[in-house]
């Protein structure tokens, strides 16, 4: 039987590679903007509106090949190496149909920034940074199936060395396409557009040769067959992963929806909330990698028979998220006056941001907390309770409450990251009473079929 400073110790084992990895996702997308930001402040408009419009459209198909998870980490703890690979099968299959409607967003993205209010210029290009993309979506979701295999089966450094190899490759694209470096023409936001779709599509290769390098498929694979295209298996992973991809689109298009909020308070107040958003984004990063140790812990648990010591490595996952981010909180409360200076030297600005700041702190303890219940409830197989939490926490209380402190009670930028802290906080609480109440030690029957 493990104790808790054995989980402790299998969880962090499971989630430093990971945070590693998800700091090194995030990173591509800042070098990306600092690159674009020495070409022309239009060229950085264009480029942060595309990449919102890429990362509330591909983190939902994200969210929906995140429905292997429970198949495949309950698998593991079977040990059923067949299973594990027909869902890996199943997985790359459903990245493929997947792929088909994230296009077809991509394709109307200046239509669709249009009809968000945005102005024609930057709507044109945005389109082009985000079309010249488009052929990287199935090999990018591909590899997120890849990934959740062997995330599932413990193996989470060889996808931390392919990110971060990535980060290096991103960054000399850019060089190259951006500014037209080597021969190339300077292509500015297209460049940058064209160096992710690269860099993208290399990270699937690259996983695939380390997983064939090193043979990590071995006991966990079979030959291609017609199982791998079997309605049932490819509608279990919709079912599970459905509920995710609403779940991450819910909460990234609220936060996008306060985004707006803050424009219309004015530039100042936009320029501040991108900050405190840019900084709690990355402090997102290390609940983030717990989540997905979560996952795997307590699924190979799951799928071992042991529902208590999964109940048991929920809990500690739990209190592992909340408890790095109260240190998170800390950085920021104690840090209000000087963190916003690393982006801006405007005093305006930077007053504002330091204003909101506090009310991030007491956020960052909720988003850990949540973001950990998640990836329990993943492990689980039991996907929509988070869904729902979601649309009740973020549409019905955050959202609103932003609207009402921010405007109409004359908070300002502050009342609008109170709701959010509040419709936070009651996603937290929703996803802990539902572990306490109906978690893995209530478990009645694996999802393996």
């Amino acid at each position: 039987m493990n104790s808790i400073p054995d989980e402790l110790r299998r969880l962090r084992a499971l989630a430093a590679p990971a945070i590693v990895t998800q700091l090194g996702w995030i990173m591509m997308g800042v070098v990306d903007t600092v690159m674009v930001g020495h070409v022309s402040v239009d060229a950085l408009g264009a480029v942060s509106l595309g990449h919102a419009w890429v990362v509330g459209t591909m983190m939902v198909g994200f969210g929906v090949v995140l429905g292997i998870d429970p198949i495949v980490s309950q698998a593991h703890g079977a040990g059923d190496g067949r299973r594990l690979g027909i869902a890996l099968q199943q997985g790359l299959v459903v990245s493929l149909l997947v792929s088909i409607p994230v296009a077809a967003t991509w394709l109307v993205t200046e239509p669709a920034l249009l009809l968000l209010g945005q102005s024609g210029d930057l709507a044109r290009t945005a389109h082009s940074y985000v079309l010249v993309q488009l052929p990287s979506i199935p090999f990018f979701l591909a590899f997120t199936a890849l990934r959740q295999y062997l995330q599932g089966r413990g193996m989470i450094r060889p996808v931390m060395w392919v990110i971060l190899f990535a980060n290096l490759a991103n960054a000399c694209l850019n060089w190259v396409f951006i500014y037209g470096r080597l021969g190339a023409p300077a292509m500015g936001a297209v460049g940058a557009g064209l160096a992710t779709c690269l860099t993208r599509t290399g990270l699937l290769f690259g996983l695939l040769w380390i997983v064939r390098r090193y043979r990590l498929n071995e006991g966990a694979w079979v030959p291609w067959s017609r199982e791998a295209f079997r309605r049932a298996g490819l509608l279990q992973i919709l079912w599970f992963g459905l509920p995710v991809g609403i779940q991450i689109g819910l909460e990234i298009w609220a936060f996008h929806f306060a985004t707006i909020f803050a424009g219309r308070l004015g530039k100042a107040e936009l320029a501040a909330s991108t900050i405190v958003l840019n900084l709690a984004s990355v402090s997102f990063m290390v609940p983030l990698g717990i989540s997905m140790g979560a996952v795997t812990l307590v699924g190979n648990r799951i799928g071992a028979g042991d529902r208590h010591g999964a109940q048991r490595a929920a809990w500690v996952a739990l209190a592992s998220g909340a408890g790095v981010m109260v240190v998170s909180a800390l950085v920021f409360a104690l840090g209000r006056a000087w963190l916003p200076r690393l982006y801006t030297r405007d005093a305006g600005v930077t007053a504002l941001a330091a204003a909101a700041l506090p009310i991030a702190a007491a956020f960052q303890l909720f988003d850990g907390t949540q973001v950990v219940g998640g990836g329990i409830l993943r492990g689980m197989g039991r996907t929509r309770p988070a869904a729902v939490f979601n649309l009740l926490g973020y549409y019905a209380l955050g959202l609103p409450l932003a609207w009402v402190l921010g405007f109409e009670a004359g908070w300002g930028l502050p009342g609008i990251w109170a709701g959010l802290a509040f419709g936070l906080f009651a996603v937290a609480l929703a996803l802990v009473l539902w572990v306490w109440r109906r978690g893995p030690a209530r478990v009645e029957s694996r999802v393996l079929q």
